[in-house]
């Protein structure tokens, strides 16, 4: 190579250099967002979860990136889908309880943010609230069994001449099995007998419904799961078949055209965690930030439902509404 030659290489090559520098410098975080579920019924879990990012200064596209990795309700393919993530390099992992679980298998040093409608110190999640140790924290926003007691005394204010509750439970889904008996405690101390019927799989809806109805149920409490919340839209529509008045544990079931609800924000929670995530992106560590619990529930009605159940709402019940849709 002539001398001439090789100084204009070299020269060439030093001006990409602040070019390759710069381009190292903008490489930018990326949060991986897994779920057992499918993507459709939860788009605004995501823009939550993008504001919580942009509370901590991150935005989607400027300075961070998301994947979604999403098991349309197939929980054999998340060690996939948490094993995709982490050869991927992401910086965090959110995941609702299942997708959690799945992750955390695959990895203990990438950070787990969890939004789960369980106690995660029962659930093994984590050892403890305020400290939650190793790679995981995040938020929990149902409240559990305590939850589904206060579910069945709404029932009873706004259904008083049922006897029999129905409790319609995802076999696939552990904390449901956890919650059930104090469920049934709370039942008998309502004076309301308790019928328990559990699916697997939307193809069992049907026949549930039917015994359901088989069993003289005058009202219905749909359990909380992330199979059922991407299922509403069926739940509902056979609910409003049946004319049965059934409670659920998400707005969003209410908005479409369910009878009630009562539940910490759902939206709400995923916010949070983006909010922790920003703060991890910015050098926090997991254990150093306590798993957060919900300080405030959401009872939401619609008048319109009610009204085709031929049910009059108590007075009380529509002042303590948070929302009401007509």
């Amino acid at each position: 190579m002539k001398r001439r030659e090789f100084i204009t290489l070299l020269g060439g090559a030093a001006a990409g250099w602040p070019l390759a520098a710069h381009a190292q410098q903008a490489v930018i975080p990326v949060v991986g967002l897994l779920r057992t579920t499918p993507a459709a019924p939860f788009t605004a879990l995501v823009a939550a979860l993008g504001q919580g990012l942009g509370d901590e200064g991150f935005v989607e596209g400027r300075n961070v990136a998301l994947e979604q990795r999403y098991a349309d309700n197939q929980l054999d393919r998340l060690p996939v889908l948490a094993a995709d993530l982490v050869r991927r390099q992401v910086s965090v992992i959110v995941g609702n309880v299942g997708a959690v679980d799945a992750a955390r298998a695959v990895t203990t040093t990438i950070p787990i943010v969890f939004v789960t409608g369980e106690d995660p110190v029962k659930t093994g999640l984590v050892a403890s609230l305020n400290r939650p140790e190793a790679n995981l924290t995040g938020v929990t926003f149902f409240g559990g069994s305590t939850l589904n007691a206060k579910q069945l005394e709404l029932l009873r204010e706004i259904v008083p001449s049922a006897t029999v509750f129905a409790v319609l439970g995802d076999v696939n889904y552990p904390p449901f099995e956890a919650q059930l008996p104090d469920a049934e405690v709370a039942g008998r101390a309502l004076g309301r007998r308790i019928v328990v019927v559990k699916v697997s799989s939307e193809r069992e809806f049907e026949g549930a419904f039917a015994r359901i109805m088989q069993a003289g149920a005058g009202a219905l409490l749909v359990s909380g799961s992330p199979f059922f919340t991407s299922q509403r839209r069926a739940l509902v529509a056979l609910a409003a078949r049946h004319a049965i008045p059934a409670i659920y544990d998400q707005r969003d079931c209410v908005v479409d055209g369910g009878l009630i609800s009562y539940s910490a924000s759902f939206t709400g929670a995923y916010r949070q965690a983006g909010a922790y995530v920003g703060k991890i992106l910015k050098g926090a560590k997991p254990a150093e930030l306590p798993v957060l619990q919900p300080t405030t529930f959401e009872l939401v009605l619609n008048l319109k439902t009610a009204k085709a159940l031929g049910l009059d709402v108590p007075p009380t019940l529509l002042a303590r509404a948070d929302e009401v849709i007509e």
